[in-house]
């Protein structure tokens, strides 16, 4: 059976889930990692929670299959089940390493202070970042290990592109995929990404682990997932 870095390679490469309506179920790689993916017309869970569990509750929806997964009812049920923190839904976009130098003069640093980095450490791992004049670049090791992206920018420096370069530059630093999670309602950033050659391939809703280790009791809520029309 394939594992999530096997559907994310191979989503990399262009190769996606059929087109079916349908909803896989895959192990979490980590404890840390699970949540929704959404790509064309299937979706994929990964959970450790009994896979007939997400199969009962998505057939009692009212919703759309297509829609099912990431419908926030859906999404509280599955909260509500594992005892997680909800993250929000992005935009999941992927690029290929790109040869030649970043266009743009980068020094590493390891400021552990910096909310940007901060915020990267808590949910990924080996991260390294970046500055540029009025630009913060940050890549580490995400869900199932892929190598993802985040960019910040000084808010006197927006509108001028330093966005795409810090994106553009993430691609010429990497040696493999490079993926990035964006909030759909973030069109600057979403036009930055796309600018810089990183094209859509999906959504998700990741799943945080509960802060204080609780989780859901099995079988502990039975909920309609989506009211009825």
């Amino acid at each position: 059976m394939a594992t999530l870095r096997d559907l994310l390679d191979a989503a990399a490469a262009g190769v996606f889930p059929p087109a079916d309506g349908g909803t896989t179920v895959v192990a979490q790689p980590s404890p840390r990692d699970a949540g929704v993916l959404s790509f064309t017309a299937h979706s994929v869970i990964v959970t450790d929670e009994d896979p007939e569990w997400v199969r009962e509750t998505l057939r009692g929806t009212d919703c759309d299959a297509l829609a099912a997964t990431l419908n926030p009812r859906f999404l509280t049920a599955l909260l509500d089940r594992t005892g997680r923190r909800a993250e929000t839904v992005d935009a999941v976009l992927v690029a290929a390493p790109l040869p030649g130098v970043p266009p743009l003069a980068l020094r590493e640093i390891e400021d552990a202070a910096h909310p940007r980095i901060a915020y990267a450490r808590g949910r990924r791992d080996d991260v390294r970042a970046w500055t540029a004049e009025d630009g913060v670049l940050v890549l580490g090791r995400g869900v199932a290990g892929r190598l993802e992206v985040s960019v910040e920018v000084a808010e006197g420096a927006r509108r001028r592109g330093l966005g795409r370069l810090l994106v553009t530059a993430a691609r010429q630093l990497a040696t493999e995929p490079l993926w990035a999670q964006i909030a759909p309602g973030n069109a600057r950033s979403m036009r930055a990404f796309q600018a810089a050659g990183y094209r859509p391939v999906g959504a998700e809703a990741l799943l945080l682990p509960p802060r204080d280790g609780a989780r859901g009791r099995p079988g502990q809520r039975k909920m309609p997932v989506c009211p009825s029309e």
